[in-house]
């Protein structure tokens, strides 16, 4: 990522391909094809307009009165077409971009929930951000990518058109442009490229982190609030600031000072370059005044489009940052899941296999970087429509085996054989809260289920929570409801899911650990009328009674399996 080479195009491609070759790209192609003929058109207006503009300038200095009215309703007729055309042309490269991030913010939006992929993420902190990565860098990617795309088609027009007028006013001209853009491209590039990619890539990820520290705080609120950690809190958050502005500072210095010092003269000095080189042919008469209009417009015309790398670098190296993050976010969605995170070459996976009975063989769970063993050649058969505990210790990888039966851990080996996951459901010990309507809420996650009021307001008052629809205003209402319900609601509402779904399987991680005992064998007992299989984690000896089987990991690895009646 040092500097813009064939490296970046290649990772730019691989990105871009998808949509300019996948189904879109009749569409695609169409209208960028539209916009180039709009480009043609808008530079012979153009080129028309800055001939004009000279032609203007002669007949005042002539003293031709015809001439110069005549020049003016030209030049006006001219711009009534030119100035439509061109924000109609600007209007629709701004749609074209806009139809390119929706297309590809959901290409990635399906592979970032495909295969789990959110949750890997956890154990990936080298793919940091990916909220960014999905907002920011998509937006940025999409839009900016079809702005220099099409301003280079632009720029590339406007140099054809113009060196032809500029080569039949000055030979030297054309010589001299050429010279004294090459070398400001080649100083700006050549010394300060690195540095400034290198600074807005950092630049990204600071802010990234800064802004993520500011939601875990919002997120986090009462845990911290109960803690009196605000002065932690605020340490943290500012010396996460604190390496942001230290990286934006070195920003601003080279972007200002370094890059300003060079490029505002080179820009500057543009002015005077045409009238040095045809002053002298207009002084000996050899050329009309409007010449040096003209070939002023032409000049600056063609110099500016030679330079967009100059006067657009900034941008240039946001851009290449956002591609090399975006390009590193596409690598890993495109890996398997045994190869994301970077496993030893013997490490073994467990072997899940799909059928109608919950069954454990010769399991041996270990922790997903393989560093530690939880348990060795667990077996374990869950008998339809009875329950079974886990208890043991903290850390002892109770919770561990709940995530292997998911599939969301693999790292060990023998066999679990469990019925398909839309047959089941888990319940953590903090409910997931989604961001909709009571009903959703509820219903959740087959929230598209047609389900009467009724039947809902039944639910509730099966799980204790009779009024809930009437104290927000009916199930059509929408809160933040995991700072609006308690955890105790929260856990409640996770059993109402259970009432409402009916899976045949329920896997429960300390799920009533914020409930009184009432509430707690209230819902349990509602699950044991269900006829549903069911796993429960959980350290309260209360819970042993809605179960028929306990199962107690140690930490040695060991574990023991017993039928509680037989205790």
């Amino acid at each position: 990522m040092e500097r813009f080479n064939l490296k970046i195009l290649q990772r730019f491609w691989a990105i871009a391909k998808p949509y300019w070759l996948g189904q879109e790209k009749w569409k695609a192609l169409g209208l960028f094809a539209f916009l180039s003929t709009l480009l043609i058109v808008a530079t012979r207006l153009f080129v028309r307009l800055n001939r004009e503009g000279g032609n203007l300038v002669s007949s005042l200095a002539d003293l031709d009165g015809e001439r110069f009215w005549q020049t003016v309703w030209v030049y006006l007729g001219l711009l009534a077409i030119y100035v439509p055309l061109l924000t109609g042309y600007r209007y629709l490269r701004e749609k074209l971009g806009l139809f390119w991030r929706k297309w590809l913010t959901n290409f990635y939006l399906e592979r970032y929930f495909d295969r789990r992929s959110f949750f890997d993420l956890l154990d990936r902190p080298d793919i940091d951000n990916p909220d960014q990565r999905l907002s920011e860098d998509i937006r940025s990617f999409t839009q900016d990518s079809l702005f220099f795309v099409l301003v280079f088609v632009e720029s590339l027009l406007q140099i054809i058109a113009f060196s032809i007028v500029l080569w039949n006013i000055s030979h030297l001209l054309v010589y001299v442009l050429i010279v004294y853009s090459f070398l400001g491209n080649t100083i700006t590039i050549g010394f300060l490229g690195k540095i400034l990619v290198r600074l807005n890539f950092e630049q990204l990820k600071k802010e990234a982190n800064f802004r993520f520290n500011l939601v875990r705080v919002r997120e986090n609120a009462e845990s911290i609030a109960f803690y009196r950690g605000e002065e932690r809190e605020i340490d943290w958050a500012k010396s996460v600031f604190t390496d942001l502005y230290d990286n934006f500072n070195r920003l601003i210095f080279w972007r200002e000072w370094g890059l300003g010092l060079i490029a505002n003269p080179y820009q500057l000095a543009i002015y005077i370059i045409p009238a040095i080189a045809i002053g002298p042919s207009i002084l000996a008469g050899e050329l009309e005044v409007g010449k040096l209009q003209e070939s002023s417009g032409a000049f600056l015309s063609i110099f500016f489009s030679l330079n967009q790398i100059v006067t657009k670098f900034e941008n240039l190296t946001k851009f290449t940052a956002g591609i090399d993050r975006l390009y590193t976010f596409e690598m890993y969605l495109e890996q398997p899941r045994t190869e994301r995170n970077n496993l030893p070459e013997n490490a073994t996976t467990i072997e899940i296999i799909e059928d109608s009975r919950l069954q454990v063989d010769r399991l041996t769970l270990q922790t997903p970087n393989y560093q530690r063993v939880l348990c060795r050649d667990l077996s374990l058969t869950v008998q339809p429509r009875q329950g079974v505990l886990v208890i043991g210790p903290s850390g002892c990888g109770k919770s561990s085996l709940l995530r292997a039966i998911a599939g969301l851990w693999n790292a060990g080996s023998g066999k679990i054989t469990r019925p398909p996951l839309d047959e089941m459901l888990f319940l953590p010990q903090r409910p997931y809260t989604i961001m909709g309507t009571l009903r959703e809420q509820l219903l959740y996650p087959r929230g598209d289920r047609d389900i009467r009021n009724e039947e809902l307001q039944d639910v509730l008052q099966q799980v204790n929570l009779p009024d809930l629809d009437k104290r927000y205003g009916g199930f059509e209402a929408i809160e933040n409801w995991s700072e609006r319900l308690s955890l105790g609601e929260q856990q409640r509402i996770s059993f109402a899911r259970i009432l409402l779904n009916r899976p045949n399987y329920v896997i429960l991680d300390e799920a009533t650990s914020a409930l009184d005992t009432e509430n707690e064998q209230r819902l349990y007992q509602k699950l044991s009328s269900l006829q549903t299989t069911f796993i429960s984690v959980g350290h309260r000896p209360t819970l042993k009674q809605y179960h028929q089987w306990i199962l107690e990991l140690s930490e040695n690895q060991e574990w023991t399996l017993a039928k509680l009646g037989e205790l």
